[in-house]
Order: structure tokens, then C-alpha cells, then sequence
């Protein structure tokens, strides 16, 4: 899960870049990047930390020029360098500039044929600089001195017919213009708009509608699978579809959990599906537990308080917020590493004893993953004097990897894996757990005015979309996670070795 933005502007467009990046944070809080262009020339700033944190005045000052792309990311295992921090940039053909939202699940192919047979080099372990010299070989291919949009769309159906995983791609051809894509099952959301200025019409493709809603852009609509945008430096926009068999079928998550309630995602509100999700769940409880005995219903800040809103008016519950959250900590789910997620908890969120003491709660979350945060809000529920600690998860149980660019890879680091329902509410310490059902949150989410047939699923399924994912992968991505979290582990425990001494 990352965060993209490209603007075509008709001034400098490092501010709207800027403001872009931050709205998106929420997709990302361990590196951000922007890359201009102007005359000929790029202009790049990168590093790891908040938008806020790595572009000061005397970097913006830099970042001259009419057109640009920006990215934040979040960190996965063995993602932590500055170095894979991105927009990525190769000098031939013309100049690229990228930045990547996704995962690449057939990376290794596409690594070894990008050094023996487009004889390219890739410097980082990113799967976004693959992408990168796949896009730049394909565009190479066309011998022109001078792109048209049909080479662009030529190398991206090129990208398409080689790279496999979820992508949503912004890119930049120095001189030239922007092209946004998206992978054939659409897999990561990506969307494009206008904004009429003085001197003329600007361009925006970025992650989340929300992003062009800020800035005064007009969402003109979602790319579709497999579709490219191109939009060159002097204003003219170019789509064309780019893939031979297109399917849409975007993450469900994104709805769950990633994306901001105010977004628009393949025409579907985030905001209204959450809602939805409510009302599945509470109509699941009045089938299981009719004569429950819920006191209050009290949502897990942020992103689950919809959900838990129409829960409790469909129970007709009291709804009360019962946690209060500092806001200057990220969040706990795309954290580095178990033990810095369990000690922000605590950080994060403190409870109002008024709310918990002898009532019998329903806590409501987003979704439950690792089960480390549940566990300890509802330890903490139990401190703050409640009688009876109900939870309940506004999606099904995480029982499978996520391969497409979410930082959910291994299995055995996921509470449901292998487990029943009741087995993991007596590992986080629940009274009673309720999972949504899959075919609920399916309707929730694809049920509404915009119908959507099929979605991503796979991390509650187990049914991978790309249909390249089997047991033999996920093994591999597992024990490369391990290695990488092993390597992690060992440079913190020689920078300590080195302190102490």
C-alpha cells in the first residue's frame, strides 16, 4: 500500500504535489519522494519519514516546474532504505521517472531478463525499479527519437504482457508528459481529473479521488483494468485501453481498512460501503444473539467508527466513543516489526473509564490481522472496568497472505490463520467474536448504485486473481520475509552492541 500522485500543471506543481502527498499519507508514513521537471532537467527530493518531514523550504525551492510525480510509501520487510525510497529514475530512453503502487509476484523472472536479455542494471531490491526498467525497455523498443502517445501505449501493453501482481503505476517521461496505468485486474485503485486554472486546464492522476477533491480537481473517473493515461506536457490527455483480457477486480480491503471514507473507488463511496458493512453486521448479531446483552457499542479509532456507527443504530444501542487517540503516532497495522506495533499501541489510544465501567461492550474494528493491537484495546477495556468485552470485525477473518502490496505476506503472522473464530477470541481475550461474513462484505461493497461482480478477495479466501500465486510462492515470499526481518533484527542489534560499548 502506497500512496501516487502526477500533476500536469500549468505552474509550478511542487505545492499541489506537496499537498497531494500529504492528503495521501495515510497510504504511507515511511518514505516520500517528488521529481519535477523543468527545461529538460529533473529535479528529485527523497527520503525516508513523513511528507511533512522530508520536504523543507530550501527543498521545495528546488522542485521547479510545470509538471511532476510524487509517491509515499509504507514500509514492508527489507523496505527500510532511503535507497528504495521512490520516484525511481533511469537515463535511457529519454529520462524516467516512476513511482509504484502494488507488488510484482513474478519479480525474479522479470529481474533476470531485464539483466540478460534488455541488458539493464537494477540497483534495489525494489520491485518498483523492475517495473521501471520493463516500462523503459518496452518504450526503448520503439527506436524514436521522440515518443507519441502510441509508443506510450505500446509500452505499457508491453508492461502488461510481461509483469504479473497488482500495479498502479504514475510515470514520467522528461519533456515529454505523464503516464498513469493500471494493472488488468485493477487490482490498486488509481483515478485522473482536471481543475480549470487562468492559464489554461491541469491535470492530476492520483491513488484516491480524495487527493483531486482537495485540490480542486474534478474527478473525471477511475482507470479502468489494464487502461493508460497519458497526458503530454502541453495539456493534451490521451487514454487507451492496454491489456488483451481486462477483468476488474480491485482489492475489497481497500474498502475495509486502506482508503480514506471520503474517497470514490471504481464509483463506489468508501464512506457508504462502510455503512453497509454495519448494517451486515448488525444483521448478523440479531440472527446469532438475538436477546444480546450489548450495553454500548464503542468503535477502535479510525477507520472501523462508520461501521460501528450504523452497527448501533441498527441494534439500537447507545454508540459512544470510549477511546481517544493521539494522533502523532502512525499507524499500528504498517508498523516495521511486532515490537514497535505493540509498544505504539498504548501510545495510540487511552480509554474513558467512563464508557467501559460494569457495561457489557462491543468493541468494533476495521478488520483483525495480527491480533496484536485487538488484544491489548481489549485488555484495556477490561482495565477501564468493563463488564463483558465483545469484538467485532467489519471484515471476515484475514486467513491467507496479501501478494499485491500490502504488508500482510506471511501467514503464521496472521491470528486466524489456521484457527476458528472461537479460538482466536480466547487468544485476544474476547467474550465473543463476530466476523463478517465474505458474502456480506461483497454486497456491502459491490452492492450499491455502482456494481461491481468480483474483487480481490484473496486474503480471506485464499483465491489469488493473477492466477500465478500458488503454495510454492507463498513459501518463498515467507522465508524471504524472514531472512529480511532476521537482517533487520541484527543491524538494530549491532547499532545497540555498538552503543553499549
Amino acid at each position: 500500500m502506497c500512496g501516487i500522485v502526477g500533476i500536469v500543471g500549468k505552474s509550478n506543481v511542487n505545492q499541489s504535489l506537496y499537498d497531494a502527498l500529504t492528503v495521501l499519507q495515510h497510504r504511507g508514513q515511511d518514505a516520500a519522494g517528488i521529481v519535477t521537471s523543468h527545461g529538460g532537467r529533473l529535479f528529485l527530493r527523497k527520503d525516508n519519514g513523513l511528507v511533512r518531514d522530508v520536504f523543507q523550504q530550501r527543498h521545495m525551492q528546488r522542485l521547479v516546474g510545470q509538471i511532476g510525480i510524487g509517491h509515499v510509501r509504507y514500509p514492508t520487510a527489507g523496505s527500510s532504505s532511503s535507497a528504495e525510497a521512490q520516484p525511481f529514475y533511469v537515463n535511457s530512453p529519454y529520462g524516467i521517472t516512476l513511482a509504484h503502487n502494488g507488488n510484482l509476484t513474478n519479480v525474479e523472472q522479470l529481474s533476470r531478463e531485464i539483466y540478460e536479455s534488455d541488458l539493464r542494471h537494477v540497483n534495489t531490491n525494489s520491485d518498483s525499479e523492475v517495473l521501471l526498467n520493463v516500462f523503459a525497455h518496452e518504450l526503448a523498443v520503439r527506436g524514436k527519437l521522440q515518443p507519441t502517445e502510441e509508443d506510450v501505449f505500446a509500452a505499457v501493453a508491453g508492461v502488461h504482457a510481461r509483469c504479473k501482481g497488482g500495479y498502479a503505476v504514475v510515470a514520467m517521461i522528461t519533456g515529454y508528459g505523464i503516464v498513469g496505468f493500471r494493472d488488468p485486474h485493477a487490482i490498486r485503485p488509481i483515478v485522473f481529473g482536471h481543475r480549470h486554472t487562468d492559464n489554461g486546464v491541469e491535470y492530476m492522476i492520483a491513488s484516491e479521488s480524495v487527493a483531486l477533491d482537495v485540490l480542486g480537481f474534478t474527478l473525471i473517473r477511475d482507470l479502468a483494468p489494464g487502461e493508460a493515461v497519458y497526458i503530454t506536457e502541453d495539456g493534451h490527455l490521451h487514454t487507451r485501453q492496454c491489456a488483451e483480457n481486462p477483468q476488474l477486480s480491485p482489492c475489497i480491503f481497500e474498502h475495509v481498512y486502506l482508503a480514506r471514507p471520503d474517497s470514490l473507488m471504481d464509483g463506489v463511496s468508501v464512506y457508504k460501503a462502510r455503512l453497509r458493512m454495519g448494517e451486515k453486521l448488525a444483521e448478523k448479531i440479531q440472527r446469532e444473539r438475538p436477546d444480546h446483552d450489548i450495553d454500548v457499542v464503542i468503535p477502535i479509532p479510525d477507520t472501523s467508527r462508520t461501521s460501528a456507527l450504523e452497527l448501533a443504530n441498527h441494534l439500537g444501542v447507545k454508540f459512544r466513543e470510549g477511546f481517544v487517540k493521539n494522533r502523532y503516532i502512525g499507524r499500528t497495522f504498517i508498523m516495521p516489526g511486532q515490537a514497535a506495533r505493540k509498544k505504539s499501541v498504548r501510545q495510540k489510544l487511552n480509554a474513558i473509564d467512563l464508557e467501559f465501567r460494569g457495561k457489557n461492550v462491543m468493541l468494533v474494528d476495521d478488520s483483525i490481522v495480527r491480533g496484536t493491537t485487538c488484544k491489548q484495546i481489549i485488555q484495556m477495556a477490561r482495565e477501564a472496568g468493563a463488564k463483558n468485552v465483545y469484538f467485532c470485525s467489519a471484515a471476515p477473518a484475514v486467513r491467507y497472505p496479501n501478494v499485491y502490496g500490502i504488508d500482510m505476506p506471511s501467514p503464521h503472522e496472521l491470528i486466524a490463520h489456521g484457527r476458528s473464530t472461537e479460538q482466536v477470541a480466547e487468544l485476544i481475550g474476547a467474550d465473543w467474536l463476530i466476523y463478517q461474513d465474505l458474502p456480506d462484505l461483497i454486497d456491502a461493497v459491490g452492492g450499491g448504485k455502482v456494481k461491481i461482480e468480483h474483487f480481490d478477495c484473496a486474503v480471506f479466501d485464499g483465491q489469488y486473481v493473477t492466477g500465478d500465486v500458488n503454495e510454492a510462492y507463498l513459501n518463498k515470499i515467507e522465508q524471504a520475509r524472514n531472512d529480511a526481518s532476521k537482517a533487520s533484527a541484527e543491524a538494530v542489534s549491532a547499532i545497540i552492541d555498538l552503543h553499549n560499548d
